[in-house]
């Protein structure tokens, strides 16, 4: 174990001693043929056990090697505990000068450390001939006793300030880079008077503004300079056209040597020539810089941004609850007018309450936090955020997107003075299952066996409305002929013949029964024989003189009395005619030519009746088989009637609704199986299925008080709350009546006062008295005016529940545009869940609204549910 401690301890001093097994060189890389400089190797650590080195053929060796050493001590507290290092340097400096111009490379060293090898770099340098390398290094300027003059000669060239672009042609919003720099090839002793440029038509930003000049050596036009940058900006045109940069003015405090003046004394040589310092004012050129505009066709998420960008998005959080705060966060990296670019637009869902965004930029990068808060619930998604930007190398417009953010909104507590207004605030909370208040609730559902009728069949349109529409009148118009025809006959002997013969047949036969209890033979026979030619010659109007067999025959069979019944007739007359005149058979046969009569006799009355009678059943066949209009058969309905209201009972509200839209799917429907479809999307906490059931109640039947409560009820809960425009009180009143019953019943008052018309018509028709025919006449006017009424009330209901004009919103929120589809459509308004509007036209999946309050718009035809 000591020796693992030992080891770990000693690595790090080992590292350190193999990263200093290196050698740093440190010289100038541009010189002049004519200058001496100086070439310095360093060795940290351990000292060389040999150092050797050559300067090479281009370079003549003037001094050197100048060994040195020096220590470096550091000291550090980690974790409470000082630790102090120290670090050898050795140096091995050389003196050189060039022997001809042009670029060459310097050897590299070799010493020996710790019995290892290690060589330095190889270094290049650049060599330019003739002239004073730096006439402000090369002499030492007087610090004292220096003569201030502003006389003295200096070379123009010497000293110049330059304004240097990145760029003179851009566009609008292209950065571009501008640095000043001095020249100086002077001994500069100090400045004055600096005037920096100012940049007109540019945003500027200063990137580099030293505190302490630093001088390095560029060679410009064969000639060695000392250059120093002294501000370095960031710009970024604002306008179009050519613009100048008025000239950067500075005046330099330059110290110019002069000759001493030749007295003869042989200490003139010894302390050389004077200086004068001579003030020097340069200034840049003006430098003009094209500007050209950006072109047309710049996307509607154009933020101002020239250069070449990317975009990313994030949500602060992804599940929240409605009215809890989180921010989405927009993140613009790049290179170009980064600072400029304006905040990209983020379309947030409708009902998202936003605030300032707030606006960070660091090095490259620019972010947008983007604070909301969501006031609904449901399952959003944010973005993409476009952000658009001139691409100058592809010189067009490009769109980067960010990805898709989903978020979860669950429901919260409701917001302060959210609470719905009715007969008493209801709370919505997560946590809340049921929340039952005496009188804050709705009514409970209808649990009685239902009748339950095609989608759509209503019986004002049904067939046997119409057949009742016809048969009432042709019944009325059978009756007032009936009675004028009784009244023809009272009037008509021949008619009142006609209907007593039955009746005198009988009282004939009567007679002769009587003689046939006696067993008088002649006297039964001569009142039988009566008693069949009586009763023929009544039914058939016949004369005594039309009285043959062949002709009563003949007429019985255009009546439609059968061949046999006439032939029996016949038979008959021939017997008695027989029996008259010759001797009795006895009262056997005489008993049953009795029983022949009284047959025949009804046989023919039965035939006769029959024929008469048959129009009249065919007029009231239709009437006998409309009794059976409304009668069904057991529905497999009943059952999932039953199992949907013991579920609900239960509390187990989604069975409950399971069971009801199986029904419902099966092309049936009852106003109480919508009714229960609303309580149990109540219950589920879907409040636009909950209006759009109640509704469609309403449509089917007007006067359903428990539809009608528990929607008032529901719309309480709603967060849209929107004002009627009043309708006009007649209008209204006029709804009201025609919504007092549904569309059956006021269909049946329409057949009930048709027919009170018809018998007013009939009284006024048939009766005699002028007082009863006054009666009549108008009250069949005003019967006649009511069962129009009730007939035109049953129509408009029906009229009502076929019209898809109506819809509920059926998204959580949805925002309602001033055109359909397309980005360049304005949000106008937004809109909630369960809130009801009128459908005015659709188109492509657009549906043109129109709220209660008179305000129209379009949104999406999947937001909606017609009623």
């Amino acid at each position: 174990m000591k020796k693992i401690l030992s080891i770990l301890v000693a690595l790090p001093l080992l590292a350190g001693a193999l990263s200093a097994q290196s050698i740093k060189v440190q010289t100038r890389d541009l010189v002049t043929s004519d200058e001496m400089f100086n070439i310095v190797f360093t060795v940290e650590g351990d000292k060389p056990s040999s150092f050797e080195w050559n300067p090479g053929e281009n370079f003549q060796l003037i001094w050197g090697p100048q060994q040195g050493s020096s220590t470096s001590r550091s000291v550090s507290i980690v974790n409470g505990k000082v630790q102090s290092s120290s670090v050898t340097s050795h140096t091995y400096t050389y003196t050189l000068q060039p022997t001809a111009a042009g670029q060459f490379r310097l050897p590299e060293a070799e010493a020996v450390i710790g019995g290892n090898t290690v060589r330095s770099r190889s270094v290049t340098v650049t060599v330019v001939s003739g002239g004073d390398a730096d006439a402000g290094a090369q002499r030492a300027a007087p610090q004292q006793g220096a003569q201030e003059s502003a006389a003295g000669e200096q070379p123009a060239s010497d000293i110049s300030l330059v304004l240097q672009l990145s760029k003179t042609k851009v566009v609008v919003g292209e950065s571009l880079s501008a640095s000043l720099v001095l020249r100086q090839r002077a001994d500069i002793a100090g400045f004055e008077d600096v005037k920096f440029p100012v940049f007109h038509g540019f945003w500027s930003q200063e990137t580099y503004a030293p505190n302490n000049i630093e001088w390095h050596r560029e060679n410009i036009g064969g000639k060695i300079y000392n250059v120093a940058t002294l501000r370095s900006y960031k710009l970024v045109p604002q306008r179009t056209g050519d613009i100048t940069v008025e000239p950067a003015e500075l005046v330099c405090v330059v110290n110019v040597r002069t000759a001493r003046r030749r007295t003869g004394n042989p200490f003139d040589d010894f302390f050389g020539d004077d200086y004068t310092r001579v003030r020097r004012k340069v200034s840049t050129r003006p430098v003009t810089i094209h500007v050209s505009p950006l072109p047309g066709g710049a996307p509607a998420s154009f933020c101002g941004g020239v250069g070449k960008f990317s975009i990313s998005a994030s949500l602060s959080k992804d599940s929240l609850s409605t009215h809890d705060a989180a921010a989405l966060v927009v993140k613009v990296r790049g290179e170009g007018n980064l600072s400029l670019t304006e905040t990209p637009k983020v379309n947030f869902p409708p009902d998202f309450e936003t605030y300032d965004v707030k606006v960070t930029e660091g090095k490259g990068e620019k972010s947008f936090e983007y604070p909301f808060i969501p006031r609904s619930k449901g399952d959003f998604t944010l973005g993409p955020v476009e952000y658009s930007y001139y691409d100058i190398e592809a010189g067009r417009y490009v769109t980067v997107r960010s990805q898709e953010l989903p978020l979860k909104v669950s429901r919260g507590a409701v917001a302060p003075g959210a609470a719905p207004q009715g007969e008493s605030a209801l709370v919505i909370s997560d946590h809340r299952k049921d929340v039952r208040d005496i009188g804050s609730d709705i009514r409970f559902i209808s649990t009685d066996a239902q009748h339950f009728r095609p989608k759509g069949a209503f019986f004002v349109s049904s067939p046997a409305f119409r057949w009742l529409c016809v048969l009432l009148p042709l019944l009325a118009l059978l009756i007032w002929a009936l009675w004028r025809r009784s009244e023809r006959r009272r009037s008509d002997v021949a008619g009142s013949r006609n209907r007593a013969a039955t009746k005198q047949a009988r009282k004939r036969l009567s007679r002769a029964e009587g003689f046939l209890k006696q067993e008088i033979s002649s006297a039964f026979y001569e009142e039988l024989y009566k008693a069949l030619l009586g009763f023929v010659s009544d039914k058939l109007l016949l004369d005594a003189s039309e009285m043959s067999k062949e002709n009563i025959a003949a007429k019985l069979g255009e009546s439609g009395v059968a061949q046999e019944a006439v032939g029996e007739l016949l038979d008959l007359l021939d017997a008695c005619e027989f029996a008259r005149y010759a001797p009795s058979e006895g009262g056997d046969a005489m008993k049953r030519h009795y029983e022949a009569a009284l047959s025949v006799i009804a046989k023919i009355d039965q035939s006769m009746k029959k024929k008469r009678s048959g129009s009249v059943a065919a007029l009231l066949l239709p009437l006998l088989l409309l009794g059976g209009f409304h009668a069904q058969a057991a529905s497999p309905a009943d059952s999932l009637w039953r199992a949907g209201v013991e579920a609900y009972g239960a509390g187990q509200w989604e069975d409950a609704r399971s069971a009801w839209l199986e029904i419902e799917a099966q092309g049936v429907e009852s106003p109480d199986l919508y009714t229960n479809l609303g309580d149990a999307c109540y219950k589920l906490g879907d409040l636009a299925g909950a209006v759009l059931w109640y509704e469609r109640t309403l449509k089917l039947k007007p006067s359903d008080r428990t539809a009608r409560y528990n929607l008032e009820f529901v719309r309480h809960s709603l967060q849209d709350k929107i004002d009627e425009v009043p309708e006009f009180f007649l209008k209204e009143g006029l709804r009201r009546i025609g919504y007092w019953m549904p569309s059956d019943a006021w269909a049946g008052l329409f057949l009930g006062l048709l027919v009170l018309f018809l018998a007013a018509l009939l009284l006024f028709a048939l009766s005699a008295r002028p007082g009863w025919r006054k009666t009549g006449f108008f009250s069949a006017i005003v019967l006649l005016l009511l069962a129009l009424g009730c007939l035109a009330a049953s129509l408009s209901q029906k009229h009502h529940y076929f019209r898809a004009d109506r819809a509920v919103v059926t998204a959580p929120v949805v925002s309602v545009s001033s055109s359909p589809g397309g980005s360049a459509s304005k949000d106008l308004f937004v809109l909630h869940e369960g809130t009801c509007v009128t459908l005015l036209e659709e188109i492509g999946g657009w549906c043109n609204i129109e709220l209660t309050d008179g305000r129209q718009g379009w949104m999406a035809a999947t937001n909606l549910e017609k009623i």
